[in-house]
């Protein structure tokens, strides 16, 4: 029973960080239709530039993650308007290949101006365990769960009630509409990236504390796809929910099956879920009447 409670524990963790990337891939298809497939790269690149911060400033945990934040949203405004705003009214598979390059260069970046050796990001937190019953979980890891929660609260308060979060969701369900409304939609896409990186930046910061820095940490964005699809690929809160999902289900089939496992159990899982809900555990179903 205690090895079960610590994988589930670890497993609650670890679904934290991919439910935070996951959120970023709803957040900006949600507005605007497209998968952007250098997420796990995006968050690569705040955490090493949260490294820099603090190694620079001597920042601590607090002032290190909102200055992550700040920066990695001018960064995603920024791909925004460079990238992503003149591939409008182009296919939407021309704008998917438009971030698959981003994210070779994104991760040729970091290894030439960082290099390829791990590092740890230092931010005085403590390293030592704490125990909560049979399990033992890092200072880090409850953080992260804290703030799961301080994001997800702020989310929902913010699509429910503010004028730009209602015009995020027209916007969601129909462009045109929206355009008709008189909502600017350019500037409606342009906060769903600076939002969805600024995601990518706490995920990013957490991986880094808990793990360490290293260029192969992009391949958690890959291994979080599964989250946004068992939640729903047009989901915000779905996708926050299969983060955790899916990082349970990793750490129990490596625990109870074994090694090797853990890479594979997500994407097992969700063709299950999706022969049954092709749209998700919360996701809307697409109905066209004709």
């Amino acid at each position: 029973m205690d090895y079960f409670i610590q994988l589930l524990v670890s497993g609650i963790a670890a679904g934290l960080v991919y439910g935070f990337i996951g959120m970023g891939f709803a957040m900006i298809y949600r507005a605007t239709g497209v998968v952007n497939f250098a997420q796990g790269e995006l968050m690569m690149l705040v955490a090493y530039v949260a490294f820099t911060l603090a190694a620079t400033f001597k920042l601590g945990f607090w002032p290190l993650l909102l200055a992550s934040v700040a920066v990695s949203m001018l960064i995603g405004l920024l791909v925004e308007v460079l990238l992503i705003r003149p591939m409008l009214g182009q296919p939407v598979f021309s704008t998917v290949m438009v971030t698959i390059g981003l994210a070779v260069i994104i991760r040729s970046v970091v290894v030439l101006i960082w290099g390829a050796d791990p590092m740890p990001l230092a931010t005085g937190l403590s390293t030592t365990p704490i125990r909560l019953g049979p399990a033992g979980v890092y200072p880090a890891q409850l953080h992260a769960l804290g703030i799961m929660a301080m994001v997800v609260a702020g989310l929902w308060v913010f699509f429910r009630y503010s004028r730009v979060g209602i015009a995020m969701r027209a916007t969601a369900n129909l462009q045109t509409v929206a355009l008709l409304m008189g909502i600017n939609v350019k500037r409606i896409f342009a906060l769903s990236w600076a939002l969805s990186a600024g995601l990518a930046a706490i995920a990013g910061v957490l991986v880094g504390v808990i793990y360490d820095l290293e260029p192969g940490m992009w391949l958690t964005g890959l291994r979080s796809f599964p989250a946004v699809i068992l939640g729903g690929l047009d989901s915000v809160f779905g996708a926050a929910l299969g983060g955790i999902l899916i990082g349970i289900v990793e750490n129990m089939s490596e625990g109870y099956i074994g090694r090797g496992m853990k890479e594979i159990a997500g994407f097992v899982l969700i063709l299950i879920v999706l022969m049954v809900r092709p749209y998700g555990l919360f996701g809307k179903p697409d109905i066209e009447r004709v």
